[in-house]
C-alpha cells in the first residue's frame, strides 16, 4: 500500500528522518511509513551525496545503539 504524502509532509518526514533523535519507529507511528519506504522517501528527495551521508550517519548510529533508527 502506498501511501500519498503531500509535500508538507514529505519535507516533514524528511526533517524527522535527518535528526538522530527520532526513530524509523516514530517515523511508522505518526505517518504510517516503514523503514524501508523512509529510505526510499530520502534517496529520491535528497541529493546522492547527501543520502549517501545520511545512510552512513545512521548505520553508524545504529551500531553504537542498539535502539537506533
Amino acid at each position: 500500500m502506498k501511501k500519498e504524502l503531500s509535500k508538507d509532509q514529505v519535507s516533514e518526514v524528511i526533517q524527522m528522518a535527518l535528526s538522530d533523535h527520532v526513530t524509523f519507529q516514530n517515523i511508522k507511528t505518526q505517518y504510517g511509513l516503514g523503514e524501508n519506504e523512509v529510505k526510499k522517501l530520502m534517496r529520491e528527495n535528497l541529493k546522492t551525496g547527501s543520502y549517501r551521508a545520511w545512510r552512513k550517519r545512521v548505520r553508524s548510529f545504529s551500531d553504537r545503539r542498539y535502539s537506533y533508527k
